[in-house]
């Protein structure tokens, strides 16, 4: 069994893989959780990745017996990585790993609505490009709220209208259709350069969005956990 750890900015995600199969997601707000849960699991390999806690605070709270691979920005990965920043996140490394994993040799977007949206270009399952990056879904009405003197802190809803009559749903109307209007000509201007083009969606704002989309797009929840398992694969074949 091996285990992949993904610790996102607000959610400590576990991933339980026999091979390339995912038998089993288990998700916390803690690392002591973490630590009582993974006990009762007969483990083989093991890779974390973390955007907000240090490996070394991760790996003292929960004292995992294997040696695990730590994911940082000199890791083997299946693919050429051409970004030219050390500062991207280690979410969306993982992110189009998991793309190459499930579409080997496609053209690929991936696109991560989470608390921001990041738009990752893959060609031929080979070469790795980077993206972009949006604020996200919450934070565009987080912003709303906290920059102005009257709008109120709004949820997104699936039923409103695009001309809206009232405040609410106008703040609706405003950052989904946007959000929709950006993704599409995004997925457009990339399919220009490279195509055929394989379309992907996941992330905490994906099912909101999976069905409002002109272009057709595969909605793969778990793409993270898939594309750490296949960088934990890799790296044991090397």
């Amino acid at each position: 069994m091996n285990l992949v750890i993904d610790v996102g900015n607000t959610k400590i995600k576990l991933g339980f893989f026999n091979e390339e199969k995912l038998k089993e997601v288990k998700i916390f707000d803690q690392l002591s959780d973490v630590k009582t849960f993974i006990k009762t699991y007969s483990l083989e390999n093991v890779i974390i990745s973390s955007v907000r806690i240090s490996y070394e605070e991760i790996l003292n709270e929960i004292e995992i017996n294997q040696n695990p691979i730590l994911l940082d920005y000199i890791t083997a990965l299946p693919f050429e990585n051409l970004y030219k920043s050390e500062t991207i996140g280690l979410d969306r490394i993982a992110a189009v790993a998991g793309a190459q994993a499930l579409y080997p040799d496609h053209n690929i977007i991936v696109i991560d609505l989470g608390t921001c949206i990041t738009y990752e270009v893959l060609e031929n399952g080979k070469k790795y490009y980077g993206g972009a990056i949006s604020p996200g879904l919450f934070m565009r009405f987080q912003s709303m709220h906290n920059f102005t003197a009257r709008l109120p802190l709004v949820k997104p809803e699936s039923n409103f209208n695009f001309i809206a009559d009232n405040t609410i749903e106008a703040m609706q109307s405003g950052v989904a259709f946007g959000i929709q209007a950006e993704i599409d000509t995004y997925i457009q201007e990339v399919k220009r350069k490279y195509s055929p083009l394989t379309s992907i969606i996941t992330g905490g704002d994906a099912k909101f969005f999976e069905t409002k989309l002109k272009e057709p797009i595969f909605a793969i929840p778990e793409l993270v956990l898939v594309g750490l398992n296949a960088i934990l694969r890799y790296n044991a074949s090397i």
